[in-house]
Order: C-alpha cells, then structure tokens, then sequence
C-alpha cells in the first residue's frame, strides 16, 4: 500500500502491506557488538525468513562515508559495482508459515542527523502500528564461555522488564543510536525494550554464536514468532571446541578463566540484588567499552589486512 512520505530522510516502498501489532527489532552496525552477536542475529534473521523491505533510510545523508568507505569493485579496466550503505526496514516471514512476521530494521548506525532519525523511526512506528520495538546488543563483560550468556535488560516502562535481570544501576557509557532511539521512544509514551547479552571479555573481538542464538531466543520470546537458532547453536559447540583448545594452551589464561567460573557460580547462588551488587561498577563497565570499541577501531582501520583472528581475539592471543 502506499504511504506517502512525511520526512524526506524515509522513502517507503509502495504496495507492501504490512500487519498492524508488529514487534520491530533493530541493529545498526557501527557501535559495540562484541561477539559480533547481534551481526550475527541479524544475518540469520535475512537469511532464514522471507525478506520484503518496507521502507529505506537516506544512508547518503545519515552515513560519513569517509570515516566507513564503502566497498567498490574493480575488474581489470573498469570500475563494476558500488556496494552503497543502507539502513532498511524489512518485513520479514516465515517461510514454513507466512502468518508469522516482524519488522526489522538493519544497516549501518548513522553518524549524524541522530535526533532527526529518531524522529523519523517513531514516526514509522506509529504508521506501521508496531506495537513493541525490540533492541539486540552485546557487550563484552567479565563472565566465562563456560557458562550460559547472561542478557541484561532495559526499556522504556517497568512492565517491559519485570521479572528480568536489571541493569546495573547508574551508569554513564558512550551513546548509541539504538539507546537514543530507545529513550526517545519513551518520551514519546512508545514501549521499547532491548537486550544486551555478555560475552565473555576475552572473545568480545571474535565470533561467538551463542550469544547471537541467546538474543533471538529473548526476541521470539517478546514478538511471538519462533526464530530457529539451530544453526547457530552448532557453531556455538563448535566455537567453544576452539576456544577450550586455546585455552589450555596458556596457564595463565586458564588461571583467568576459572576464576570467572568460580565468580559466576557464586554470584549465581546470590539474590538478583546481590548480584546487581557484584556486578562491575559504572566506571569498569565504561572504561571496557571505550577500550573493546578503540581496539575495534585499530583492527577494522589501516592494520595489517593479513592479520589472522582466532578465538581469543586478534592472532589468538587473548587480550
């Protein structure tokens, strides 16, 4: 159906009906995925659900292309493709059972413009009639891979969280535009939550599929729709096979690593306040977020191209 355009930065697609009361779950590429968790939620979202996109966002505008190229490619004598930034709103369905749908908004985070893009996501919000917005976040925290990945969660009412492990307290950590996207949200009197899965400190810069599988269990939990995480819970075995390996390469890392499983199965046995107690403060909790997306920056920057990356971390070599 056609929808005509409010904002100049929105351009949506006609003839696309989309359900009233959908849950839209979004990530933007471009702030602290440790894991790469909600990436990888994401691409297992495309890649096993019905794809139609409901509306783009003006990346040309939101989008510093210079501080993130985009890729081009060359062939012999000639330039051949641009691969352009987006940020897309996709309706996505079951194949098994079309009946079976949410929203997902995906691409890069802008870099500017952050208040007029919320503006313009609420306002898609409130023509699509979604009834619940959804963030998938992972963070690098001081837990081990040898236990179950702890999600922490937050929203725009208290309804939205009851009954699930609270954040930390107060807290001052570099902004997002999903976390100004979530408290706009509430401003506005929309229901907005988001979950942020741990990930082990010294596996925050490689691939760790179980927690992308932790995020889209928690997401089919609120929408309703069952998210098949099969796929990444094999690679998860596999994943923790590797690591175990490189573990028991290095005493001292082995040292660390127990010491979190004692940590973690102490804080286990506490009450939910005690454990919010023991968690680490405003000030840790920052300071690694600054350092996991400074290091972030150096590996995805002007470095070495050739440099491998194994399970714990760059090279392998933990960090």
């Amino acid at each position: 159906m056609h929808r005509p355009d409010s904002d100049p930065l929105v351009r949506f697609v006609d003839d696309v009906d989309v359900p009233a009361g959908l849950v839209l779950a979004h990530h933007l590429t471009g702030f602290s995925d440790a894991g790469s968790a909600a990436s990888n939620a994401v691409t297992a979202l495309l890649t096993d659900h019905h794809r139609v996109d409901v509306a783009h966002l003006d990346a040309d505008v939101l989008v510093d292309h210079r501080s993130r190229r985009p890729t081009m490619h060359f062939d012999t004598d000639r330039w051949v493709s641009y691969e352009a930034p987006h940020i897309t709103v996709s309706l996505l369905r079951r194949h098994d059972d079309p009946g079976q749908a949410l929203l997902l908004l995906h691409g890069l985070e802008p870099d500017v413009r952050w208040e007029a893009f919320t503006r313009a996501v609420i306002d898609m919000v409130r023509r699509l009639q979604v009834r619940l917005v959804v963030g998938l976040n992972a963070i690098p925290m001081g837990v081990p891979h040898t236990r179950p990945a702890g999600v922490i969660t937050h929203g725009t009412n208290a309804d939205l969280v009851r009954g699930r492990r609270a954040w930390i307290g107060q807290v001052r950590v570099p902004g997002s535009i999903g976390s100004l996207l979530e408290l706009r949200l509430g401003e506005a009197g929309l229901d907005a939550v988001a979950f942020t899965v741990n990930v082990p400190h010294y596996v925050a810069s490689s691939e760790y599929p179980d927690a992308a599988a932790v995020l889209l269990e928690h997401l089919s939990g609120v929408s309703g729709v069952p998210i098949d995480v099969d796929g990444l819970r094999v690679r998860a075995v596999q994943t923790r096979g590797e690591i175990d390996a490189e573990v028991a390469k290095s005493p001292e890392v082995a040292a660390v690593v127990q010491a979190l499983e004692e940590q973690y199965d102490n804080l286990s046995e506490t009450a939910a306040s005690d454990l919010r107690n023991d968690l680490p403060d405003a000030d840790e909790l920052g300071a690694e977020l600054e350092r996991f997306l400074a290091e972030n920056d150096r590996e995805t920057g002007a470095g070495d191209p050739g440099q491998g990356s194994g399970p714990l971390g760059p090279g392998g070599n933990g960090r």
